[in-house]
């Protein structure tokens, strides 16, 4: 069946329904996750997944880093606690969430390890926090995450990648490690990961941010931390590639060929 996707956008309210409070017309907002359907003009938004932004931040900025900024936060900050002294490990590090995810852990004081497949993703990664970079299409990121490490493996694995990197991410971990896998770019994984679970006391977590953002004061929390890294600058939002709406083929498909990095945005006709 056709349908409109996008999952995260910024703009301006034009108009709002009767007996709303809280918000007005001329407000720049944000929004994640549903309704489905950015991949447009205008759109009819709840008002109470609308969340406001601040004059700080600018509305592409904004747009860039709403669901992979708060993708980030629930990861490090909820999902799984990253502590001082850690040794995380985070495949596709210089994706969209991947970058944000090791500028965060940096700054919570882990040592950060990320893949990346090309040496110019390579320097984005080091200089998004990544202590140590591994180009897996040249080496096998288990052997040189087992050499880092000496041996003890790390804390944490982030994986977004799924079926070509879950057996290896499991063998990265320490004993009572734990992996957060957060999306399936090359598919399902196949094998049933029970016995590699037990063999070292493994954490196996597959978290979804709507479980994380179901109350409205959920939502504003961690938009609300988003927005208050950014100002900092413990985040560094990576806008590589903006395309006119109506290139959206175009940038689907330069995504899915990985000739992207950090994030992508949509600027709708007139904008």
């Amino acid at each position: 069946m056709p349908f409109i996707p996008g999952m995260e956008a910024v703009g301006v309210v034009i108009a709002v329904g009767p007996g709303i409070t809280g918000r007005k017309v001329g407000d720049l907002v944000a929004y994640v996750l549903s309704p489905m359907g950015t991949y447009a003009e205008e759109q009819i938004l709840p008002a109470e997944r609308a969340i406001p932004v601040p004059p700080s931040i600018d509305p592409v900025i904004g747009a860039a880093i709403m669901l992979k900024g708060m993708s980030a936060q629930f990861l490090v900050c909820q999902s799984v606690k990253v502590q001082p002294g850690q040794t995380v490990l985070v495949h596709a590090a210089a994706g969209g969430v991947g970058y944000l995810l090791c500028q965060w852990a940096n700054a919570l004081g882990a040592t950060v390890i990320g893949t990346v497949s090309s040496e110019e993703k390579a320097v984005q990664a080091k200089e998004d926090g990544c202590q140590h970079v591994i180009l897996y299409k040249h080496e096998d990121f288990v052997t040189r995450v087992n050499e880092i490490t000496s041996g003890r493996g790390v804390d944490v694995v982030y994986d977004s990648v799924g079926k070509d990197t879950f057996e290896g991410s499991l063998a990265c971990l320490k004993v009572g490690g734990c992996m957060v896998n957060f999306g399936e770019t090359s598919g399902m994984p196949d094998s049933d990961p029970s016995s590699a679970l037990a063999a070292k006391s493994l954490v196996l977590k597959r978290p979804n941010l709507y479980q994380y953002t179901k109350t409205r004061e959920e939502l504003l929390h961690i938009a609300s931390e988003v927005f208050t890294n950014v100002a900092s600058g413990v985040l560094r939002p990576r806008l590589n590639h903006t395309y006119p709406l109506f290139q959206a083929a175009q940038a689907h498909s330069d995504l899915e060929t990985r000739k992207t990095s950090g994030s992508v945005v949509l600027i709708p006709n007139g904008s």
